[in-house]
């Protein structure tokens, strides 16, 4: 889940809703048959004012970490990101929760990069050697931000995504992988927010993003928790948070968006080998 608006209580995006992100580390939906994420969590935000994020990890699952809900009240927000995780068989430790970090820039990742465990040394051999050290897990998700951020993703996302995305199927198809790539990610620089959904069989998770939150009030009167929400408010979310049709657009497959205050864009999203 991604929050992007006025500045709100992380308890409020966190707990509150109907189908939370909490909810959904124990009852996932549309997960494609796995219903409990409990192998870690992680949450990063952006103080009002301040372009470096703040990471809170933890190996325990979501649903049963006193810490976070004794942090999630105390923290105020106008752009926070949220991951439930359920290890595709890398160890459940701190380093391998999303989202990870670089800079001002935040990142996590929904899906795999297949038999990463094969293809892990080609794809880490690409990494900027500067930035090769800051790799601390062990995770398909961190290797592919990585990439990203050597392609250029501080300066221009979709085009480095594409770039990363291509590499990881250039990559898969030498080592004679069918799928190489399963992804919706989402990553931001603190302002404006990408998303991504794309897989190599095109059969990708689920993605959604929030409609306008003045029409949603309009089929909505009586729902309360949207009072507390400034008008130009967006939500990316795996699952919608509530049933409420109207609310939610579906990001279509192999697409990217980009998500700002009261405002989206769609586009469609085609990989790239880099030279």
């Amino acid at each position: 889940m991604a929050y992007l608006g006025d500045p709100i209580l992380a308890d409020d995006l966190l707990f509150r809703p109907e189908h939370s992100i909490i909810d959904q580390s124990l009852h996932a939906r549309l997960g494609g048959g796995i219903t409990t994420n409990g192998d870690g969590f992680g949450i990063g935000w952006y103080s009002p004012g301040d372009t470096s994020p703040a990471v809170f990890k933890s190996t325990h699952p979501a649903w049963n970490d006193e810490n976070l809900r004794e942090v999630a009240p105390r923290i105020r927000t106008p752009l926070l990101f949220a991951h439930v995780r359920a290890s595709s068989g890398t160890p459940v430790q701190r380093s391998n929760c999303h989202p990870f970090r670089f800079g001002r820039w935040l990142w996590m990742h929904n899906g795999s990069l297949a038999e990463f465990p094969q293809v892990r040394h080609a794809l880490q051999m690409a990494v900027d050697p500067s930035l090769y050290p800051l790799i601390e897990g062990n995770t398909d998700t961190e290797t592919l931000f990585f990439l990203a951020l050597s392609f250029g993703l501080t300066e221009d996302p979709p085009a480095a995504v594409a770039r990363a995305v291509g590499f990881v199927e250039q990559v898969g198809s030498r080592h004679d992988i069918e799928h190489p790539v399963h992804m919706t990610a989402a990553a931001t620089d603190g302002e404006s927010i990408w998303v991504f959904r794309y897989s190599s069989e095109k059969a990708t998770s689920s993605l959604y993003f929030s409609n306008d939150v003045v029409q949603v009030r309009r089929l909505y009167p009586d729902l309360r928790s949207l009072e507390r929400l400034g008008t130009d408010t967006r939500f990316v979310v795996s699952e919608p948070l509530r049933d409420l049709p109207g609310a939610w657009t579906d990001v279509p497959e192999a697409s990217w968006a980009l998500i700002r205050r009261g405002e989206q864009e769609v586009h469609s999203f085609q990989p790239t080998v880099p030279a």
